[in-house]
């Protein structure tokens, strides 16, 4: 029996087979593999794809921590700091990662998941507001701060459906605000209790912004004299 010295063994054990070539492609996988909507023709919007029926996010993008730009990390960033040692108080530097999970957060109004990564502080967040859709249509500064691109754009789908469109119909009624079949405003009730027209509404838009800009410009000629006044008093001192 005739048997290959060792070298030539080890080199035909090396060649690799056509069923175990690794295939390789240059396009980048998606971050997220969404299922689709039922009964809806407009799927899961894109991590970072161009959209342009998706209205910009008003924050822009974050400049620091790009990841977060994919996910909900509410404010979270790298942290950093120093490591001190007991006996010889050396520090070190070091720095600390957000906890981020990956989790498919069910979605009532589209009825389905959505796969997303989160820190946990925004899954606590989403479980004590009761649901994904609660925390992307929260409405303080501070929510629309911590959703980012990515949950901008998840807020922007769950408008679309019918069951959200339906809830904020049933608001503008309750605040006293009807609109016609082209979208805008006939009437709207005032805090006052005053029923006004859009013109009206508008007029009374731009009132309120000339006194608060009034009201700004006096402060700040306050501010100023108030500057002014401690300045000569600290040179009076001096002197």
């Amino acid at each position: 029996m005739l048997s290959l010295p060792i070298p030539l063994r080890a080199a035909a054990l090396r060649q690799p087979t056509s069923s175990l070539l690794r295939q390789f492609s240059t396009t980048p996988s998606p971050p997220y593999r969404q299922r689709p909507v039922p009964y809806s023709s407009i799927p899961l919007p894109s991590t970072t794809a161009i959209q342009p029926e998706i209205p910009p996010y008003p924050l822009g993008p974050r400049q620091t921590y790009h990841q977060s730009n994919t996910g909900l990390y509410g404010s979270a960033t790298i942290r950093f700091g120093n490591n001190v040692s007991k006996k010889n108080e050396i520090k070190t530097r070091r720095k600390w990662r957000p906890n981020v999970q990956h989790k498919n957060l069910w979605s009532k109004s589209l009825g389905t998941y959505i796969r997303t990564r989160l820190t946990t502080r925004v899954l606590r967040t989403i479980d004590k507001v009761g649901g994904i859709d609660e925390y992307l249509l929260g409405i303080k500064p501070q929510r629309i701060a911590d959703l980012g691109p990515w949950g901008w754009r998840l807020r922007w789908r769950v408008m679309q459906t019918p069951a959200v469109k339906e809830r904020f119909q049933e608001e503008q009624k309750a605040l006293g605000i009807e609109k016609s079949d082209k979208g805008k405003f006939v009437q709207l009730t005032l805090p006052d209790g005053t029923v006004v027209t859009d013109r009206e509404f508008r007029k009374y838009i731009r009132q309120m912004d000339r006194l608060l800009a009034e009201k700004r410009a006096k402060a700040q000629v306050v501010l100023a004299e108030e500057a002014e006044v401690k300045e000569t008093r600290f040179m009076k001192e001096d002197q």
